[in-house]
């Protein structure tokens, strides 16, 4: 168990030396350093309980990858997610928020934080529309699975393997709710949400379209069916799957601080964290042994998607999103440990 996580123990020691540097530098005051070296670890356990639903979701996919892949995203899926969605992310939304510059957008957050995060917040909308139309779709092709035996929640699952039969269904159903949620905003607002959502189906059906291809050509060349998202296609599968999980916690972020530094080290943190899980699940197997387990976070995927959607008419605290997530995966566990015993 230490050894697991001995990598992501030296990345935070080595993440509290550079807040404690930063800390000092900006303030000059021991007590505002300690200010910040709190928020990054509190945003590092926020991250964390954010995202734990996502370490299984990886961990089920990465168990059917080819272990070549496994590695590739394990390195540089790491980089992209933490370099990626904790930094260039947030610099990306201001940039076109503001018809700025990557250079003038950097200057921004560091020079003027208060504006910087006003202009996150206020892509808010956009934001919670793709991400909920993207993670909807993701936890929805879990179970709108016609061949799939295995029942958690037996009285719902059951209807949604059979709803498969129905031809995108799955879209079908986004895009409804989609409209529900739209009909509750002022006009330019609901164009966004549906615009953004819009964009999360495309996303999703592109990334599923390449996974499709490259299983094919994978299978083709092994001669061997069983593959499935095993190479290219799961890799980026993965790391738009990571993005969509990533968008609450970036947006979350200024609940604690508006200093992009701080936040870039705070969720870097809980990502590398995040990895860690995911690695654990994978080696032990745990998705084999607590076989309801992967069916609580999916649920928790479809919970995620539906409060990103919701928060862009109300404002739903991140605590919430975080323990709605935890209670299902628990929830799961549990009911997995006692089939198991039964």
């Amino acid at each position: 168990m230490i050894r697991r996580f001995a990598g992501s123990l030296l990345f935070t020691l080595a993440t509290l030396i550079a807040a404690v540097a930063y800390g000092w530098f900006d303030t000059g005051s021991v007590a505002a350093t300690a200010g910040v070296v709190w928020i990054v670890l509190v945003l590092g356990v926020l991250e964390v309980s954010l995202s734990f639903d996502n370490a299984v979701v990886n961990a089920a996919v990465l168990t059917q990858m080819d272990p070549v892949w496994q590695g590739r995203f394990l390195t540089w899926g790491m980089v992209i997610a933490v370099f990626g969605m904790r930094i260039v992310f947030p610099l990306a939304i201001v940039a076109l928020a503001a018809g700025l510059g990557p250079v003038d957008a950097l200057r921004l957050s560091l020079t003027d934080p208060i504006r910087y995060e006003a202009l996150v917040s206020g892509a808010h909308v956009a934001i919670a529309g793709f991400g909920g139309a993207f993670l909807l779709l993701v936890g929805l092709d879990y179970f709108l699975d016609p061949d799939k035996t295995v029942h958690w929640i037996g009285w719902i699952e059951r209807r949604l393997a059979a709803l498969a039969l129905v031809h995108a269904a799955a879209i079908a159903v986004v895009l409804a709710t989609l409209l529900i949620v739209a009909r509750l905003l002022p006009g330019h607002e609901a164009l966004i949400l549906i615009e953004a959502g819009l964009g999360g189906i495309i996303a999703h059906i592109a990334v599923e379209a390449v996974g499709t291809v490259m299983e094919a050509r994978e299978a083709a060349r092994r001669l061997a069916c069983a593959l499935v998202r095993s190479g290219l296609g799961g890799f980026v599968y993965l790391n738009v799957l990571d993005a969509s999980f990533s968008f609450d916690g970036v947006i979350g972020a200024f609940a604690l601080s508006n200093n992009m530094v701080i936040i870039a080290l705070g969720l870097s943190v809980g990502a590398m964290f995040v990895r860690s899980i995911t690695l654990l699940l994978v080696e032990r197997g745990t998705l084999a042994q607590y076989r309801f387990l992967e069916h609580g976070a999916f649920w928790a995927i479809i919970a995620l998607g539906a409060i990103m959607l919701a928060s862009a008419r109300i404002a739903i605290p991140e605590t919430v999103t975080g323990l709605i997530g935890a209670a299902l995966i628990g929830l799961s566990l549990w009911a997995s440990r006692r089939a198991t015993t039964d």
